[in-house]
């Protein structure tokens, strides 16, 4: 049973039910102390942001504020993901799936939220086979709860695209990530998004066929969206540049990722 769980961690009986809504004694202040990590992350103290999440994590643990540790968890994958700490991560997601199913969360959209999260760090630590079934049911729950053009979806489809490539589900992996660049076109400000979509969709043609124009096309476009001159230059900016710079790179943009890396690099220290 524990292989089992392992390698699909979503037997729904095991997940799902009657969801806890029974309120904790006492709680973590959760917005201001995600103010306070945000604030460290734009100004690019990561590892300040990793020491402050496990003292805060450690602590509503303690308190018995499971709602908090289960956010905090959610936000260690995503510093595990920057940090590359595969244990650590492999370790928050193990207690996310214990809070889950403890208090039958697994078909709410808060709990989803937080196995997207797992889902893709499974994917960026090379288990993308293992993340799929996550991702699988985190769209039975947003399908069930959601508009089709939330934002969420967008994240799901992008995330789960990059999984079905890595197990070589080439097709599959194309019509999620066009799926997400259509929701995206539908938000505010959606160049960050779009550019990294596109930076995904390019290595996924290059795979099949390193000669593939639409691999230059899908770089020129993503560049044309991270310079649009709506686009608040901030700290998310930053990171988003951050991401695409190894593709430019990769497909020999060299000067396209100089500038995109001298960019991120001035946002953070002005931040």
């Amino acid at each position: 049973m524990d292989y089992i769980e392992s390698a699909c961690c979503f037997d729904t009986s095991a997940y799902t039910g009657t969801p806890d809504t029974a309120p904790c004694p006492k709680s973590v202040d959760m917005p201001t102390f995600i103010a306070r990590l945000d604030a460290l992350y734009a100004s690019g103290q990561e590892k300040k942001a990793g020491l402050i999440l496990d003292e805060e994590t450690e602590k509503a643990k303690k308190l018995g504020d499971w709602r908090s540790e289960l956010s905090l968890l959610s936000e260690i994958c995503g510093h595990c993901r920057r940090s590359q700490e595969r244990k650590k991560a492999m370790k928050a997601i193990d207690r996310i799936y214990e809070i889950i199913k403890e208090h039958r969360m697994g078909s709410t959209v808060s709990a989803a939220t937080v196995l997207l999260n797992a889902a893709t760090t499974l994917k960026c630590f090379g288990e993308a086979g293992r993340s799929i079934p996550v991702f699988e049911q985190v769209s039975r729950v947003y399908s069930a709860n959601l508009s089709p053009y939330d934002y969420r979806f967008a994240g799901l489809y992008n995330n789960m695209a990059l999984s079905y490539a890595d197990v070589g589900e080439n097709e599959q992996a194309e019509k999620l990530f066009r799926a997400a660049m259509n929701i995206i076109e539908h938000c505010e400000n959606p160049q960050n998004e779009l550019a990294v979509s596109l930076c995904n969709l390019a290595e996924l043609y290059y795979k099949q066929d390193a000669e593939d124009e639409r691999v230059n096309e899908c770089m020129e476009k993503a560049w044309e969206y991270l310079n649009d001159p709506k686009l608040p230059r901030d700290g998310y900016h930053a990171f988003t540049v951050s991401k695409c710079a190894p593709s430019f790179d990769y497909f020999g943009f060299f000067l396209y990722a100089k500038e995109l890396k001298e960019r991120a690099a001035k946002i953070y220290e002005l931040s």
